[in-house]
């Protein structure tokens, strides 16, 4: 019988959770920021507290994103309140398939470790931070948060061993 690592079941959590955030949004992909939201909201966990300590509880870090949206859009010559957009009023039937930004963090947070074994859930929120562009990095860079200081302290979490 196979039996899930601590970290298998942090990645199965966090994937579907991760899941859930795109689909309440109407997102057909689960995307880099519906992870990191989905990481915040992992109560109790090194890389939740490591952004709780930084400010960025799961309320802040939406914040931070509704921030970015606004700002993008701004930048286009859209104002949000124009058009009265908002959430989806229903969410997506099917599940979301995964995004190219969410391969991404995984392939870089999977790429911290030369082992499986020595993942951690630090890793994950690693992965989502290296980011150089997209969403993310804008959203956090908004919100006034270091990024580089903030990665440094992840990857202490993670070097330490901290499993959760």
């Amino acid at each position: 019988m196979f039996t899930m690592s601590a970290f298998d079941r942090y990645l199965h959590t966090i994937l579907t959770e991760g899941a859930a955030e795109a689909q309440r949004r109407g997102s057909a992909t689960v995307e880099a920021h519906h992870l990191l939201l989905a990481v915040a909201a992992q109560e109790g966990t090194a890389p939740q507290r490591v952004l709780a300590s930084a400010g960025l509880d799961h309320q802040a870090v939406q914040a931070a994103l509704d921030r970015e949206f606004e700002h993008s859009l701004s930048a286009a010559g859209v104002s949000p309140a124009s058009f009265g957009l908002s959430l989806p009023a229903t969410a997506l039937k099917r599940s979301p398939g995964m995004g190219a930004t969410a391969r991404l963090a995984l392939d870089r947070g999977f790429a911290s470790v030369s082992r499986k074994k020595d993942l951690r859930p630090a890793h994950m929120l690693l992965g989502i931070l290296r980011a150089e562009v997209g969403t993310v990095p804008r959203a956090l860079a908004l919100a006034g948060v270091d990024r580089d200081d903030l990665m440094t302290r992840v990857h202490a979490v993670a070097a330490d061993g901290d499993r959760g």
